[in-house]
């Protein structure tokens, strides 16, 4: 028995976010999602991540006359579906969820009404379960093993100014050798 991931799932989400700033807006400056955080526990053959970002949106208000900063804290709850290799055996799982893609504005329009922001955000994130599961291992008998090439790597090729008249034979060696063998290395 050993340790190893036993199943793996991936998520990428894009939502709208509805935002409603103090002031009507005239025109978005700028839209930017920073702050993100999140925590995942297992749920089933699910993984349930919850999470919050905060939006920030620059934007002009009474007639383009005045512009403000608006942010918010936007909570999320994603549940990603695993993919089991093996099926858990111990029930000491280890959860890790790896951020591909933090929450992103991909898109910020003003609401139809003028009252609103509408934020299009996109994020992905990969969980994996890692957990006790058996391992089998192929072993080969030695006649089988692999052919290696070794350079002479002595010590006495070194430091003593030979190394440029060793790679010139090298080279031509390697000259006069091309079109005789076709196998690589």
């Amino acid at each position: 028995m050993t340790k190893a991931v036993i199943a793996k799932g991936k998520l990428r989400t894009e939502s709208n976010v509805s935002l409603k700033p103090p002031n009507n807006p005239s025109s978005i400056l700028g839209c930017w999602v920073i702050n993100h955080t999140h925590h995942a526990k297992k749920v089933g053959r699910y993984i349930e991540v919850t999470g919050k970002f905060d939006v920030n949106v620059w934007y002009s208000h009474h007639d383009h006359s005045k512009t403000s900063v608006f942010s918010e804290s936007v909570p999320y709850k994603d549940k990603i579906r695993l993919h089991y290799r093996d099926e858990p055996v111990s029930g000491q799982e280890e959860i890790i969820v790896n951020v591909v893609q933090h929450p992103n504005c991909t898109e910020a329009l003003i609401s139809e009404c003028g009252e609103k922001f509408i934020i299009k955000v996109e994020r992905e994130l990969v969980a994996e379960v890692v957990g006790e599961t058996k391992v089998c291992i192929t072993v080969h008998p030695h006649q089988f093993e692999e052919e290696w090439s070794f350079k002479d790597e002595s010590s006495s090729h070194h430091g003593h100014g030979h190394e440029h008249d060793h790679h010139k034979a090298d080279e031509e060696k390697r000259h006069e050798d091309r079109g005789k063998d076709s196998r690589p290395f």
